[in-house]
């Protein structure tokens, strides 16, 4: 619920964004008429203008993604972010102005109009921000972290503790140190190093591992890095002395504290925008395109069998959080309880369920499997951010329970309606080689191994091969 209560904020903040911006368009226009000698002509052309802020502006602001309020961000950098959005909208204006020879508007207007925006934005985002931060202050959209730490990170806690509008919740103190436990013991939980942290990140909801001792001994601390990444849990190590440099470590700050961070998925900044981007847009246009189908497909589900268009099941998305995935129903509404009785005809290992000619399906959704439409409202799940294009197949909560350890790492990138497994005859491979192919997307994923697995989806959908 917190999760979808800020996506439903953030997409709120974007339309707010985009209503500042036509303001500061109107107001350009106007300051342009009364404070700048010659005459303003009228034009529909500021109209036609002004229809093309709202698509371009919107999804500069999804790009640039200043909706999201990162936990550190500083106002400069706030400051930066809309001073880019406007610099790019303004050039997108003025190369439609040129392309189409919109001769009547006023380019001085227009720089108006850019320095109005950049000023209305930043200064009702800092207002926001600062609700923001008393927002989080109470412990709302927090991240759980573990800190080990020694007597050498008094600071570092202290720090962590104050910050509260960054949003990170201090789960637990790992250290044996008599300084940290009289300082912070009423506070913070504290156990000792003894601990089995497996153990711990397995049972509990834990977002990162924060290493911030000033001496540690290397084997620890690797044995600590593989053991987070298995699962996906990001590793940060905070210290004097960053000697242990792996391929996919980067460098963060924590305010002006330099941290490192050890992450076994994909960190390039630029290609996940991308891919965002893409995902957005891509959907946007498969719903409004392929409106007519999800007509023509929801009237024929409810005419030929009783129940609801769509069904709607839990699943687990990114690092273990829950959400609900949308698919046209295919089956009779008491499906679930049918589902124990037919157990011993399952024909796929592992904790997945699966029957090629499951009684349970109706007529139409039989067809509906076999050409893959059922899935066609899962691009709603990618539109609210829940899911991307391309990824790993969300599980349901019973599947992930039985997981091995090893296998949730799978749960580390956001989950997808497609991905490798989709195309390489999904119902003939076995549950661990399944695992294994989702965490190779992981380790190998790039913007081009989306594209060609979309495209191999596509081929996949006109042959037929799913059920």
């Amino acid at each position: 619920m917190i999760r979808e209560n800020e996506r439903l904020f953030n997409n709120f903040l974007n339309i707010f964004d985009v209503t500042l911006t036509l303001l500061a368009f109107v107001l350009a226009y106007y300051i342009r008429i009364f404070t700048v000698s010659g005459n303003l002509i009228y034009s529909k052309e500021y109209i036609t203008l002004a229809l093309l802020i709202i698509p371009s502006w919107f999804v500069l602001l999804k790009i640039i993604n200043v909706q999201t309020f990162h936990r550190a961000k500083s106002y400069s950098i706030i400051l930066f972010e809309y001073f880019l959005i406007v610099v790019f909208g303004l050039s997108i204006l003025f190369l439609f102005i040129f392309v189409f020879k919109l001769n009547s508007i006023s380019r001085l207007a227009l720089l108006i109009f850019g320095i109005l925006d950049i000023f209305l934005l930043f200064t009702s985002r800092i207002f926001v921000h600062f609700i923001l931060k008393k927002y989080r202050k109470k412990g709302y959209i927090s991240k759980n972290i573990i800190l080990i730490v020694d007597k050498s990170s008094v600071n570092f806690i202290s720090k962590m503790a104050g910050k509260s509008e960054w949003g990170f919740k201090i789960t637990g103190l790992i250290t044996n140190s008599e300084i940290i436990i009289d300082k912070f013991g009423d506070k913070f939980n504290i156990l000792p190093e003894n601990t089995d942290i497996e153990k711990l990140i397995d049972n509990h909801v834990v977002d990162e591992l924060i290493y911030c001792k000033n001496e540690f001994e290397i084997n620890n601390v690797k044995t600590l890095i593989y053991s987070c990444q298995e699962v996906g849990v990001a590793f940060r190590l905070q210290s004097d002395f960053f000697n242990l440099i792996a391929s996919k470590s980067h460098l963060n700050y924590f305010g002006e504290t330099p941290v490192l961070t050890f992450a076994n998925t994909p960190s390039n900044y630029i290609a996940l925008k991308i891919k965002k981007i893409f995902d957005i847009c891509f959907s946007f246009f498969v719903i409004i395109f392929l409106s007519p189908l999800f007509l023509t497909l929801s009237i024929i589900i409810k005419l030929s069998s009783s129940g609801p268009v769509f069904f709607k099941q839990t699943r687990v998305g990114k690092r273990g959080r829950n959400f609900s995935l949308y698919k046209f129903r295919t089956m009779v509404v008491n499906a679930e309880e049918l589902k124990e009785k037919l157990q011993a005809q399952n024909e796929v290992d592992g904790p997945v369920f699966k029957i090629k000619d499951d009684p349970r399906v109706t007529k139409i959704g039989a067809f509906l499997r076999k050409t893959s439409l059922d899935e066609l409202p899962q691009f709603f799940n990618v539109l609210k951010g829940d899911m991307s294009i391309v990824g790993a197949r969300p599980p349901v909560p019973q599947e992930v329970k039985q997981y091995e350890r090893w296998q949730l790492r799978r749960l580390s990138m956001k989950p997808g309606i497609t991905c490798i497994w989709q195309v390489s005859g999904r119902n003939e491979i076995g549950f661990d080689e399944w695992m294994r192919l989702d965490l190779e997307y992981i380790d190998n994923w790039s913007l081009k191994l989306d594209i060609i697995l979309i495209l191999k989806t596509i081929n996949t959908i006109f042959r037929r091969t799913g059920y």
